[in-house]
């Protein structure tokens, strides 16, 4: 059974509540659960921190052990080159996500420091976007 974690950065921890607008209604926890239910055949994690170096002290953690990396860095994708360098760093496949298209947003979110070392970036499909993350291990 492949081991997949799902990383989320900064107030993604408000899903739910936060600009329903833009994220929809559903908390992340809520989510997860339907995820884990739709992929039985992956075990699957989840870590979420508001604080940039318990994301890459995660990724360390996790990256030479685990099959598959689904990281939502939220607003350090547009400025950690630490969260990038991490992610550059380790071995395992990191998939970056983002709920919403950065690129229907502000002009600073259209940069990532994760893309140029990530396996792929899936963006715009609302909390799916984890779920096309999942299929790209299958």
């Amino acid at each position: 059974m492949k081991k997949i974690i799902i990383i989320n950065g900064p107030n993604l921890n408000l899903l739910g509540k936060r600009e329903p607008e833009i994220y929809g209604s559903e908390t992340f926890e809520d989510f997860f659960e339907t995820l884990k239910s739709q992929y039985p055949q992956f075990k699957i994690e989840y870590f979420q921190s508001n604080i940039e170096g318990e994301l890459i002290d995660k990724l360390h953690e996790v990256g030479f052990s685990y099959d598959g990396i689904i990281l939502n860095a939220a607003a350090y994708t547009h400025t950690s080159v630490g969260i990038g360098d991490a992610v550059k760093g380790i071995s395992s496949p990191v998939i970056e996500v983002h709920i919403s298209n950065t690129y229907n947003r502000e002009e600073f979110r259209h940069h990532s420091f994760i893309s140029p070392n990530a396996k792929g970036v899936i963006l715009g499909f609302g909390l799916g976007s984890y779920s096309l993350a999942l299929q790209s291990f299958t």
